[in-house]
């Protein structure tokens, strides 16, 4: 079952390079879209399509991924629809085939229990995005498509090397080298010691780099910022959270291993610092898409303080991946309205986005309330369980600063929001012509009515995946 979930976006891919027009050409991307949520939905209910060989499975980690970006990707290839009618003076044929072509490398990760093809994975997302940024063909984009080649490259290679360290880490006791996830969790108290820390800094830093965090974050603002706001989106719900998913590979093998307290104070640390940079580059900030970059950055952060804090945290965590894509795809998908509709992303040229678009300048605002931990939202709900997690760990400095962080956040990031939605529009913006359309409406409003469900309840379906992850981390589900 695994082929399928990896063949048949590919095999889309390929079909949207063959399609000759720019119009039609689109219209793959939401059959794909539905096509494969119909097969993960079919995936999760039925235990014997999980196993295709022992380097593809589903495990419990592996399908929390999978709902994610399958339900993410959904949202944002029907509002591509909408949005690239909007570019029809461009060819999509690559924009399209790249989408589609990531779809398919996602659920390889999603589906990897082989360290070694998950790199493979994770590094063929980087290639197959990097058209994705250049799609504006400004001097921005190409800039920022290379910082994010280059930087990106320099992480995954680091994380290499950690690969082959961990593989290495397992010859000490003559036993043959393996990169399999069960082997290595089997074989974990026996991995040589020096080894395996020297793999989990370089496996951190790499697949770290790939999330955005912190100081390895610096081609985030960039491709987030002059990238359309459909690639921001899927970027800082799907690949972010596929890069978490392979840390998760490592983190298991540590603990499995004894060095648990090893590596939490390496990730406290990170997560800390992470969400400390974040909140001191949103003071201020003027370019929005850039602000929703540093807030990745932040909510990348706060993914690794949960799992350095450990078992009382991992469900908030878990949580987390889901409640940060859905919440990232709103604010990414509105601020490309709001971008469209006012030719600029700067707080210079853009205010009263609410009078202007009342759904999506409505809609960026309460995405705003929901990113920061406000309730009644789905992120409220997840912080909440990792601030939880940090006080029953007796975690109480941690537990603080992540509190002054957050709200630092909240004051850096309002002050640009709030100039966004409020006020009166110039009338050079009056002037253009795009308005809400349904196309690009919608899929907001849903990912905003999905927001707040998680809010207010956790579909026991969603729970019961939620409870497995946890308990394949080796914590106690809730």
């Amino acid at each position: 079952m695994a082929f399928a979930f990896i063949a048949f976006p590919l095999l889309m891919a390929a079909l949207a390079l063959a399609v000759p027009s720019n119009a039609l050409r689109p219209w793959l991307l939401p059959l794909t879209g539905a096509i494969h949520a119909a097969m993960t939905i079919l995936a999760l209910m039925r235990p014997e399509w999980q196993f295709t060989s022992a380097w593809l499975v589903l495990d419990p980690l592996g399908k929390i991924i999978l709902l994610v970006v399958s339900g993410l990707f959904l949202f944002c290839s029907i509002y591509a629809v909408g949005y690239l009618k909007y570019r029809m003076e461009r060819s999509n044929r690559v924009f399209c085939a790249c989408l589609l072509a990531f779809l398919g490398l996602m659920g390889l990760v999603a589906w990897s229990q082989h360290l070694g093809l998950l790199w493979v994975a994770i590094e063929a997302t980087t290639l197959v995005t990097a058209p994705l940024i250049y799609f504006n063909r400004t001097k921005l984009s190409i800039e920022a498509t290379w910082k994010y080649l280059l930087v990106g490259s320099v992480g995954i290679a680091l994380a290499l090397l950690g690969t082959f360290f961990l593989a290495y880490s397992s010859t000490g006791k003559g036993q043959e080298p393996s990169l399999l996830l069960a082997d290595l969790l089997r074989s974990a108290p026996t991995l040589s010691k020096p080894w395996l820390h020297a793999a989990f800094v370089l496996l951190l830093v790499g697949y770290g780099t790939k999330m955005g965090l912190a100081p390895m974050h610096t081609w985030k603002p960039d491709a987030y910022g002059e990238s359309p706001g459909v690639v921001g989106a899927v970027f800082a719900g799907g690949i972010t959270s596929c890069a978490f998913l392979a840390f998760l590979r490592v983190y298991q093998i540590c603990a499995a291993a004894g060095e648990g307290a090893f590596a939490s104070r390496l990730l406290l640390f990170m997560g800390l610092f992470s969400m400390a940079v974040a909140g001191l580059f949103m003071v201020a900030q003027r370019d929005i898409k850039r602000m929703l970059a540093y807030s990745s950055v932040e909510h990348m952060g706060i993914l690794m303080l949960g799992l350095g804090i450990g078992a009382p945290a991992l469900y908030g965590t878990m949580l987390h991946v889901v409640t940060n894509a859905a919440t990232k795809g709103l604010l990414f998908l509105s601020a490309g309205n709001i971008h469209r509709a006012y030719a600029s992303k700067s707080t210079d040229d853009v205010r009263g986005a609410i009078r202007r678009l009342p759904l999506s300048g409505s809609l960026f605002l309460a995405g705003f309330l929901a990113i920061t931990g406000s309730p009644p939202f789905g992120p409220f709900i997840s912080e909440f369980a990792i601030l939880g997690g940090a006080f029953a760990a007796g975690r109480f400095v941690v537990a603080g600063l992540f509190l002054l962080f957050l709200l630092i956040v909240f004051v850096g990031m309002g002050r640009t929001v709030l100039k966004v939605s409020l006020g009166r529009a110039s009338a050079a913006a009056d002037g253009i012509a795009y308005r809400d359309g349904l196309l690009t409406a919608a899929p907001v409003a849903a990912l905003m009515a999905l927001v707040l469900l998680l809010g207010l309840y956790i579909p026991s379906p969603l729970g019961a995946l939620l409870d497995d992850a946890v308990r394949f981390l080796g914590g106690a589900a809730i």
